[in-house]
């Protein structure tokens, strides 16, 4: 390539990145998802717009699902287990026989109501009915919504991708016509085993190799994290494990362990979950032709409004009630199915794979997600407070970030005193931390200094604490303790512990 033309392509793709950075702060203005504004810069671009054609299927499919597994690794690595656990098995039922419902539902009245071919309905079905994590995550996790739901939804999102993933590609496959149910079934399920395994046993690995080395720059640890996750990725495909399902269960697993510069890593890796998002919806939006979708747009209000008003609502009664979920939260688990990127990637693959009308098919889809989304999600807020699932915003808990010293049995632990946070006033001594520690430094403002007993701390202190490496877990969760209650935390249970029995 010319080095001028190279220039005129960087200069572009900074532009374009500047613009995509730009929108997220007009649509959280506007109160709409970003994605609407990356899949319109998309088509401002493309064929219909400054004229750069796009229109290479097999390739919008391979970067989608690299983007997919960066959003994926996010939204685990970001997600707090202790209170994904207690939803596990309903987001896990949600995840596979919801959205088995949901496409066969969708598909029958797809069937019916636009009389196309049984292929192209379970397709339309299949591609429909996985509600998409980069929506869900950007959506909900800007909103006070109680935590039990919230954690449904997301944990729903992030492992609903790879059933729908694997049954499109066998629809859309010469597999099709000796297709049968049992036998996809049977598929659908040793993915999804397969990859949450390797996902799992990865992550411990890189866990205990990341928490005993002391890397010479805390820069390298989110590139260690992150390649951890994709070594999980990789493994999972070679092996035929669901890639998606073991990328997302790799940052689960590794967002809540110990990690050495942990808040680095989540800045570092929800820095490329963004620009993972961006750049997805704008190439989504390219591949758009603006020309096809007005004729697509019946098909899209059917498809969208089979799923979200009938297959939805009783996928969601079907596997919800079993677990005694009352039906305001049904309605709003329900409501936050959020569509996005994945339906759309997914109809690239019956694209790349030739199949008749596969453009009828991502017309469909592509205006199923911009429509659906301009409903549902501006009034997602408004929702949530109707049916009671919104919740008052509390202080975030205190946020630990520990890195190990070389040649030294010793970690350096960092914590912040946010608003809210009980640590407020609490003074170095009453800290009461397990020996040997030392709060070392406190940065208050533009202040450095050395703390004595009696230094009171205050909200917005940055403090820093020496620590033997076989203490670390007791003063961190000593540290989380005071954060929620306070000087006195602990003092009474530890009176009772010295009570003679």
């Amino acid at each position: 390539m010319d080095p001028a033309d190279l220039n005129v392509v960087l200069l572009v793709g900074a532009g374009l990145l500047l613009v995509a950075v730009a929108a997220v702060r007009v649509s959280i203005g506007a109160g709409l998802p970003s994605l609407l504004l990356y899949l319109a810069i998309g088509l401002a671009v493309g064929e219909a717009g400054l004229g750069i054609e796009f229109e290479d299927a097999e390739v919008a499919q391979v970067l989608g699902s690299v983007a997919l597994a960066v959003i994926l690794a996010e939204g685990g690595f970001t997600t707090d287990w202790r209170t994904v656990r207690p939803v596990a098995p309903l987001a896990g039922v949600l995840a596979t026989v919801g959205v088995a419902i949901s496409v066969v539902v969708t598909s029958a009245l797809v069937y019916v109501l636009l009389d196309v071919d049984a292929r192209t309905a379970i397709l339309l079905g299949a591609v429909a009915s996985s509600t998409d994590a980069a929506a869900v995550f950007a959506v909900l996790r800007r909103m006070p919504v109680r935590g039990r739901l919230r954690a449904t939804v997301e944990a729903e999102s992030g492992f609903n991708d790879p059933p729908v993933i694997i049954l499109v590609t066998v629809v859309a496959s010469s597999a099709w016509a000796d297709a049968d149910g049992l036998g996809i079934l049977g598929q659908v399920g040793y993915q999804l085993v397969l990859g949450l395994a390797v996902g799992y046993l990865v992550a411990r690995a890189g866990r205990w190799v990341l928490s005993r080395s002391a890397l010479p720059a805390s820069g390298l640890y989110p590139i260690a994290t992150l390649a951890i996750a994709f070594v999980a990725f990789a493994v999972a495909g070679v092996a035929g494990g669901s890639a998606l399902m073991a990328i997302y269960v790799a940052g689960l697993t590794l967002g809540n362990s110990r990690l050495p510069h942990r808040a680095t890593t989540e800045s570092f890796v929800e820095g490329l979950a963004w620009l993972a998002q961006m750049g997805l919806f704008v190439m989504l939006g390219m591949l758009a032709s603006p020309a096809r979708l007005l004729d697509a747009l019946p098909g899209a209000l059917v498809v969208g409004g089979a799923l979200t008003l009938v297959a939805r609502p009783v996928s969601v009664l079907v596997c919800a009630t079993p677990f005694r979920v009352p039906w305001r939260e049904q309605a709003f688990i329900s409501w936050a199915g959020l569509r996005g990127a994945v339906p759309i990637v997914l109809a690239t693959i019956p694209m790349a794979a030739g199949i008749p009308g596969a453009h009828r098919i991502f017309d469909v889809v592509f205006l199923l997600v911009v429509v659906f989304t301009l409903v549902q999600g501006p009034t997602l807020p408004w929702v949530a407070r109707r049916l009671g699932a919104a919740a008052d915003a509390s202080p975030r808990e205190v946020a630990i970030e520990s890195a190990p010293l070389e040649d030294l049995d010793a970690a350096l632990l960092q914590f912040s005193v946010g608003p809210g946070s009980r640590l407020a006033g609490v003074e170095v001594a009453e800290l009461r931390l397990p020996p040997p520690a030392a709060v070392s430094l406190v940065l208050r403002g533009a202040e450095i200094f050395a703390p004595s007993p009696s230094t009171a701390l205050r909200v917005g202190d940055h403090v820093l604490v020496a620590a033997a490496r076989s203490e670390q877990q007791r003063i961190e969760q000593r540290l989380r303790e005071v954060s929620d209650g306070g000087r006195l935390a602990g003092w009474y249970a530890t009176l009772d512990q010295k009570a003679p029995a």
